[in-house]
């Protein structure tokens, strides 16, 4: 197949989350023998990284994406109608005309909005890839930054993009996710939770447990609002209270909710030893985990967080690090059974229990712990069997397998 891979993020390097599948869902295309023309944000050496994945890479260069970059959000709201243009216009070139692509594949809500769009006009099968319920986050926004009616709006519009673009086929992270699509009425036949993935060979335990008296707790990621709440807030100054000699690690660029949350956290603990590390490659961010004692997940409640796949467990698992977590629906269900993940309520009080009773567990059996399930997840959860997943089911898709396919 020709493929026009959609996605609203710089391709390379990947700077975590979402941003992180990408690359090994093209490089799954390629090995089965599929052209893959990439459609994203100009990135540094693309040239060069085109001809190590053996692709073609078309790069949007209007203006400045990337998750850190100014007006983000009006630029995501922007970019669709952006991205369709430049992939029409790629379509009309004279090297295209007639069959321009056989599929258009799109990484992302935010992608999928134009590939909805590219799908009508040029009537091209589509296949959307949501890694997240995108707008359910906002459900924990500030309302100053996003006015609740506003959230109800994008939540309605995001979760019916499938069934009314009639998309040919959804993957999404998360079997929770799927439910919702499917309760909007698109069909479930065309629906496969493929889960989120890691990088096994990067994400691995250290060579020996953490050392230190003192106990290391660590988060890591984009820092935005739903990651920084309450609950956070007050469950890690519940631990700091606890032990003194608390140590938190911060690994991920320094937002301006981050800066927030810090400012808020050392009025509540003003002893407590905080280190953040600014921004960490996606490739070393395991080497700022693996020597924590405790990896946090301290969401709030909300449909986004509920369907996410949160991949900071993922790989805090990987790294051998248990992990105490609130008790998102997805993770819940598919670590119902995994003893190295301890989940809380929704509250501060709950989740400081949760992580206070890892940091007492003898060092010893939480490395236990730990690294029976880095390798659970190696073996389930690596991008090889993660992308595999994905590939069958988008293949199947086009070539009209699926029931109900058209």
């Amino acid at each position: 197949m020709r493929v026009a891979f959609l996605t609203h993020e710089p391709f390379h390097p990947p700077s975590g989350g979402g941003s992180a599948e990408a690359p090994y869902l093209v490089r799954e295309f390629v090995r089965r023998g599929h052209e893959v023309h990439l459609f994203c944000p100009v990135f540094p050496e693309a040239d060069a990284v085109a001809a190590r994945f053996g692709i073609r890479v078309h790069p949007f260069t209007r203006w400045r994406m990337g998750r850190y970059t100014r007006l983000r959000n009006l630029k995501y709201l922007l970019y669709p109608s952006a991205l369709a243009r430049r992939v029409r216009e790629t379509a009309a070139e004279p090297a295209f005309r007639g069959a321009p692509f056989d599929l258009i594949f799109a990484q992302h809500t935010i992608s999928a909005v134009a590939a909805a769009r590219l799908r009508r006009e040029l009537r091209i099968p589509a296949v959307f890839n949501f890694l997240d319920y995108l707008t359910g986050f906002m459900e924990t926004w500030p309302p100053w930054v996003m006015p609740g009616p506003m959230v109800r709006q994008l939540t309605r519009f995001e979760l019916s993009l499938p069934r009314r673009a009639r998309a040919e086929g959804v993957l999404t992270v998360s079997q929770p996710l799927a439910d919702r699509f499917a309760a909007t009425g698109y069909p479930k036949e065309r629906l496969c939770a493929i889960q989120y993935g890691y990088d096994a060979a990067l994400f691995r335990p250290g060579d020996s447990a953490p050392g230190g008296t003192s106990p290391s707790v660590v988060m890591h990621g984009s820092f935005d609002h739903h990651h920084l709440g309450a609950i956070a807030l007050d469950g890690i100054a519940r631990v700091a209270a606890a032990r003194p000699d608390l140590r938190l690690r911060l690994v991920g660029r320094e937002t301006p909710a981050l800066r927030g949350f810090l400012a808020r956290l050392r009025s509540r603990a003003p002893g407590l030893r905080v280190e953040t590390t600014g921004f960490v490659p996606y490739e070393t961010v395991a080497r700022e985990v693996a020597s924590a004692d405790v990896g946090l997940v301290p969401y709030e409640e909300s449909n986004g967080t509920h369907c996410a796949f949160v991949a900071k467990a993922v790989e805090y698992l990987g790294c051998g690090v248990p992990v105490a977590s609130t008790p998102l629906e997805n993770l819940r269900r598919y670590f119902a059974r995994e003893p190295a993940i301890r989940f809380s309520e929704f509250d501060g009080a709950s989740f400081a229990a949760a992580v206070l009773a890892w940091i007492e567990t003898p060092a010893a059996e939480r490395r236990r712990l730990g690294l029976a399930a880095a390798g659970r997840v190696a073996a389930e959860l690596d991008w090889v069997p993660v992308t595999r997943r994905a590939l069958d089911f988008v293949e199947a898709t086009v070539a009209g397998s699926l029931p109900g396919g058209h």
